[in-house]
């Protein structure tokens, strides 16, 4: 969630670590479906968890006199944080599971798995559900494949800034059978009560916000409410939420202009359109 910078250090200083570090990213075909290397759910052990480190070009700038108003979630079934092995450490941007006929499907924001213009996938990310203080209640999801819209992958259009991942199984079992899903709505409106759930990753333990959406542009929603700093790109926006179930439907995801907005209190998310849509029949049709 990389916004405009105010300080013109901080912009350089950023951009000359972003570049090393995509600079070891693994490259694909633009826009073509993506199968990871296979991650090595051993790696992951409980302090390597809480030591996991951002990656930069998901990370918001917080500006001064900003009061975070997101509170701490007490549950996030569906929800979970995306970690990242590569050269650098490990990094976590937020995904949640989306009603599929596979079973096996997360949302997220396409910069997470995908830097665009040209520069690939990434690689050996693990799907977390639930994560909170270093536990993983639900385990550690492996990926199986990765799809961003062409748009995305070779532009970086903000427009089209949503991705799939469709995980591996775990025990046996897919990862809708053992936490159940939302479903994904498109082109219903611009205006929605949503309940918002990430992952901080100045924190380890996510964090939850209900308010209205708004129309940003023809092709963005904004979302207001403080506290979604870096590592909530890819944040579900859940609208008609059932408390008692724990479901509802995804409208939107935090991405698409200023990878998600440049302070924590704005975000913005993609028009979940029929580009959305037909994204989401590839990754279903297993393309």
């Amino acid at each position: 969630m990389l916004g405009r910078m105010r300080t013109g250090a901080l912009i350089t200083a950023i951009a000359m670590i972003g570049m090393t570090l995509i600079g070891g990213c693994s490259s694909a075909p633009s826009g073509d479906p993506q199968s990871p290397a296979a991650s090595g759910t051993s790696f992951w052990n409980r302090s390597r968890l809480l030591g996991a480190r951002p990656f930069f070009g998901d990370q918001r700038i917080v500006l001064p006199g900003q009061t975070p108003d997101a509170q701490t979630a007490a549950t996030a079934l569906r929800v979970g944080a995306l970690f990242e092995q590569d050269a650098s450490g490990a990094h976590f941007c937020t995904a949640s599971v989306v009603a599929s006929p596979g079973l096996d499907l997360l949302i997220t924001a396409a910069h997470c798995i995908n830097s665009g213009n040209g520069s690939g996938y990434r690689q050996d990310i693990v799907f977390i559900p639930g994560y909170r203080d270093g536990a993983t209640p639900y385990g550690i999801w492996t990926t199986r494949s990765l799809l961003v819209a062409p748009q995305w992958a070779q532009s970086a259009d903000p427009d089209y800034d949503v991705g799939f991942v469709v995980l591996n199984p775990l025990n046996g079992q897919n990862i809708q059978q053992v936490l159940g899903a939302n479903e994904l709505g498109s082109d219903t409106g611009y205006q929605y009560l949503v309940k918002v759930t990430g992952y901080p990753s100045s924190a380890d333990a996510p964090i939850t916000c209900v308010n209205w959406t708004s129309k940003e542009s023809d092709t963005q929603l904004e979302f207001d409410c403080g506290g979604y700093t870096g590592g909530t790109s890819g944040s579900p926006w859940v609208t008609n939420f059932n408390p008692r179930t724990h479901t509802g439907t995804i409208v939107g995801v935090i991405g698409g202009y200023q990878e998600g907005g440049d302070t924590p209190s704005v975000s913005y998310s993609p028009y979940f359109g029929s580009a959305v849509r037909q994204l989401y029949e590839q990754a279903i049709g297993g393309a």
